[in-house]
C-alpha cells in the first residue's frame, strides 16, 4: 500500500478520535498502587466547621476521615504525606452545573431535548424531560471531571440541561471506575429554565408568561395525579383509574424524595418573582442566579429561601460593538454585583456558590475573591464553597467539612485558597490521591489577548472542519477555556501565549486511553495560525474571531 495512503488513513482515524472528542474514556481513578489509608502530618487543616487547627495530622481510611486534631494515631499501614507549609481544606463543592453529563450527540447547547415541534398548550408537556437523571446519564468520558478536580472541587450538583424541566439534579463525586461510583446522592433537585419555543419551531409556550402559566399548571396537575393515585390505591374497585402522564410522575416521586426545585432569578425583579413563585407552586424552592441579592437580600431573607450565588459576575462583552454604551444601570449591577454574597450574608440568608458560565474552573476562586474585596468574610466565601452547599442539598452529613466519619474529599494547597499565587498540591476524593500537574508557564510576556472566542478552520482526510475555542488568558499568559465542535466540547487543561506564540492543550480519549491534543502556532494581533497535533501527526489551522469574519462579509458586500 502506498505510504501516502496509509498517512492517510492514519489522519483519518486520529482526527475522527480528535473531533469525537467523547467517545469513551478510562476510569477516573487516581494514581494505581496506593495504599487505602493515608495521613497528612502537620499541616493546617481548615475544617470549616470550626476553627482551623495549627501542625494537625488528618487520617483517611478507606474512603472516609477517621482523625483530624494535634495528637491522633497513624496506622502503621498509612502512607504519609509531610504537611509543613501545606493546608487542608474540604473539597470544593460547585453547587449547580452540569459536568459529568455530556450533551448527547448532535445536541446543541442548551437546546430543549423531548419538545414537540409546535405544541398546542400544556397538555403537550412542551420542553419537559424531568424523568432525565444526572445520575443515569453521568459519564467518565466527560473531561471536565478532570479539569474541575484539578481546580479543587471533588464534588459538583449536576443536572442535565435543555428545556423548561430538563431533569433531576444529583451530587456527584468526582472520581469512580464506574459512573454509578461517581453518585452521592439523587435526586437532590429539579432545575425549572425559563425556555421558551422561540428558536425551535415555535408554538407553545413562546413568552416568559407562557412558561410560567405552563409550569404553574405542571405543578396543579402533579398535586392532583398524586392525590388521584393515592385513592386509586386505596380503592381501586370504586375509584376510576387515573391516566398516566410521564412528566407528573417524574415530578411526583422527586419530590417525595424531597428534591428541591431550583428557580432562576438574577435581577430583583425576576428575583421578587422567585419569591412568589415558590408559594403558589408550594415547593421547596431555591433561587439561582442572586447576582442582584444586594437589592432584595431582607426580602429573601424573609421567605428564608437559600440562594445558589452565580459566579459568573457580569462584564461588558470583550467582541461588543464599542460605540453601544451601556445603561447607568447596567453599569451599577456590573460593580455591584460581586456585594451580593455580603448583603446576604448581612441579612442572615444562607447561600452557596456555583460555577455557572465559568469555562475554566480555575477562575471561579477568583471570582469568590472579588466578593470577598467587596465585603465578604473569606470564611463565608469558603464555607459558600464547602459546607454551605452540603447543607442546601442535604448531604452534610457526609461532605462539606473536614469531620470523622465524613467522606474523605481533600483539598491540599501550599497557601491561603483565595491568594492568587496559591497553588493546589494535591486533591483527594472519596479517600482517592490525585496530584494536580502544574500547566505550563509562557517564558516571556504576551504580546496581545487571546482572550474571547475564536472560529478555528482546518481540513480532515474526510474534508474541511470548524470548531470553536472560547478562551481566556491571565496577564502572565496563562490560556484556559473550552474547545467545541459539534461533536462536543473538551476544556484547555494548560495554555500560554509567550510574545506571539501560543500553546494550548486538551486530553481527549483516543484508543483505550487518553491523549493530549497540542493547539500550537502565532498570534498576529486579529488571527491565528498554527497546527493541530495528536501522537506525533499534525493538522494545519486558522482562527478569527466571528467579529472579524461578520466585518469581512459587510465589507465584502459593500464593495460590490
Amino acid at each position: 500500500m502506498p505510504s501516502n495512503l496509509i498517512l492517510r488513513g492514519e489522519l483519518a482515524v486520529c482526527f475522527t478520535a480528535l473531533l469525537t472528542l467523547f467517545a469513551a474514556a478510562p476510569s477516573l481513578q487516581a494514581q494505581g498502587g496506593e495504599p487505602q489509608y493515608f495521613v497528612i502530618r502537620g499541616a493546617k487543616v481548615v475544617r470549616v466547621s470550626g476553627p482551623p487547627v495549627e501542625n494537625a495530622s488528618i487520617v483517611i481510611s478507606r474512603g472516609l476521615i477517621t482523625a483530624v486534631g494535634r495528637d491522633v494515631a497513624v496506622p502503621p499501614e498509612a502512607w504519609v504525606i509531610e504537611g509543613q507549609g501545606l493546608t487542608v481544606y474540604p473539597g470544593l463543592f460547585d453547587s449547580f452545573t452540569d459536568v459529568g453529563i455530556p450533551a448527547p450527540p448532535g445536541t446543541a447547547e442548551g437546546s430543549p431535548r423531548g419538545a414537540q415541534e409546535s405544541a398546542r398548550g400544556p397538555e403537550d408537556r412542551p420542553y419537559s424531560t424531568p424523568w432525565r437523571s444526572a445520575a443515569d446519564e453521568v459519564s467518565l468520558s466527560d473531561k471536565r471531571i478532570e479539569t474541575w478536580r484539578s481546580a479543587g472541587f471533588t464534588t459538583v450538583v449536576s443536572a442535565p440541561k435543555g428545556g423548561i424541566l430538563p431533569g433531576q439534579a444529583a451530587v456527584l463525586d468526582l472520581t469512580g471506575e464506574r459512573a454509578g461510583e461517581l453518585v452521592v446522592k439523587s435526586p437532590v433537585a429539579i432545575p425549572v429554565v425559563f425556555q421558551t419555543s422561540r428558536g425551535f419551531g415555535g408554538g407553545f409556550p413562546s413568552s416568559i408568561m407562557g412558561v410560567l402559566a405552563y409550569l404553574h399548571q405542571v405543578w396543579l396537575d402533579t398535586e392532583w395525579s398524586t392525590k388521584a393515585q393515592a385513592a386509586y390505591e386505596k380503592n381501586p374497585r370504586s375509584v376510576a383509574r387515573p391516566r398516566y402522564d410521564r412528566t407528573e410522575a417524574a415530578l411526583a416521586d422527586a419530590l417525595e424524595d424531597h428534591a428541591l426545585v431550583l428557580i432562576p432569578a438574577n435581577n430583583s425583579v425576576q428575583l421578587r418573582r422567585a419569591l412568589e413563585l415558590v408559594d403558589r407552586w408550594h415547593v421547596n424552592g431555591v433561587i439561582y442566579g442572586g447576582q442582584m441579592a444586594y437589592e432584595v437580600a431582607s426580602e429573601i431573607a424573609t421567605k428564608k429561601l437559600p440562594v445558589l450565588v452565580n459566579l459568573k459576575w457580569p462584564e461588558a462583552d470583550k467582541d461588543a460593538d464599542p460605540e453601544d454604551k451601556p445603561s447607568l444601570r447596567t453599569l451599577q449591577f456590573r460593580d455591584r454585583a460581586p456585594s451580593s454574597p455580603a448583603a446576604l450574608v448581612k441579612a442572615g440568608v444562607k447561600f452557596a456558590f456555583y460555577s455557572g458560565g465559568i469555562t475554566a474552573p480555575k477562575d471561579t476562586l477568583k471570582a469568590a475573591k472579588k466578593s470577598i474585596d467587596a465585603g465578604l468574610a473569606p470564611d463565608a466565601a469558603l464555607r459558600a464553597l464547602t459546607l454551605s452547599p452540603a447543607e442546601i442539598f442535604g448531604v452534610a452529613d457526609r461532605l462539606g467539612s473536614l469531620e470523622n466519619g465524613k467522606i474523605a474529599n481533600l483539598v491540599v494547597t501550599d497557601g491561603d485558597l483565595f491568594e492568587e499565587k496559591t497553588k493546589i498540591k494535591m486533591v483527594f476524593v472519596d479517600g482517592h490521591r490525585f496530584e494536580v500537574r502544574e500547566p505550563e508557564k509562557p517564558k516571556e510576556p504576551p504580546k496581545g489577548d487571546l482572550t474571547g472566542k475564536w472560529n478555528l478552520s482546518y481540513t480532515t482526510p474526510d474534508g474541511p472542519e470548524q470548531a470553536t475555542a472560547d478562551l481566556a488568558m491571565d496577564r502572565d499568559g496563562t490560556i484556559s477555556g473550552t474547545v467545541t465542535s459539534k461533536r462536543g466540547t473538551a476544556s484547555v487543561i494548560s495554555g500560554y501565549l509567550s510574545v506571539d506564540k501560543f500553546s494550548f492543550t486538551i486530553n481527549i480519549p483516543l484508543e483505550g486511553s487518553t491523549a493530549d491534543v497540542i493547539f500550537a502556532g502565532t498570534f498576529d494581533g486579529t488571527s491565528l495560525k498554527g497546527s493541530i497535533s495528536v501522537r506525533g501527526l499534525s493538522l494545519e489551522f486558522t482562527g478569527v474571531k466571528p467579529s472579524a469574519v461578520s466585518s469581512a462579509l459587510v465589507n465584502r458586500g459593500g464593495a460590490q
